[in-house]
């Protein structure tokens, strides 16, 4: 492998209070995965082990889609952990066999000042051989680009993580404890 990107991004947000604490949902890791993408981008393979079908990326001249495998669970405390098992690339398969890829993630809740958080971590790595013509641009330049890259790829999956995970947190309370109202707006306070 002879070019590694990569990006690491946190988030932190406040969960408003419900019936039923944030814990009992966060036990239930499909939930979590369903918030990060589209339902049409996801396949369940396993207990613990989802596909997901990532939009097409564009790299420099290539568009690629990336299908990504990984383990998504809880743990005792009620923290999700994710850990990326395979990828393959569509658009370029010939890299396949020359490219690595590491998803590790974590999202916990904790207690500050008398409200609940939602903090994590994602880490993404990617190392491939490039391809010709791209093997012979300049290093910073592909390093840069692969980097942004993967930072954009995680900051659309920190949005859409924050819009959807907490709706459907209020929304699951509400069909445990029986409401048939549920309200529309989450309010988001987003520390970082």
């Amino acid at each position: 492998m002879d070019t590694r990107f990569s990006a690491s991004l946190g988030v932190e947000m406040v969960v408003p209070e419900q019936p039923i604490h944030i814990t009992n949902y966060l036990r239930q890791p499909q939930r979590v995965v369903n918030a990060l993408a589209a339902s049409s981008q996801i396949e369940r393979l396993d207990s613990d082990l989802y596909r997901l079908k990532m939009r097409s990326l564009n790299f420099m001249t290539l568009s690629i889609q990336p299908i990504v495998d990984m383990r998504v669970w809880a743990n005792e405390e009620a923290a999700i952990n994710i850990q990326s098992a395979a990828c393959e690339l569509r658009g370029i398969e010939y890299v396949n066999d020359k490219f690595l890829f590491d998803l590790k993630g974590q999202l916990s809740p904790c207690q500050q000042h008398g409200e609940t958080y939602l903090k994590g971590l994602a880490n993404l790595a990617v190392a491939v051989e490039l391809p010709p013509p791209l093997n012979f641009m300049p290093r910073p330049l592909i390093e840069t680009t692969g980097n942004g890259l993967l930072l954009s790829v995680l900051t659309t999956i920190k949005q859409r993580l924050m819009q959807q995970l907490l709706t459907d947190y209020r929304n699951w309370v509400a069909v445990q404890v029986g409401t048939t109202s549920v309200q529309d707006s989450v309010v988001l306070k987003p520390l970082n």
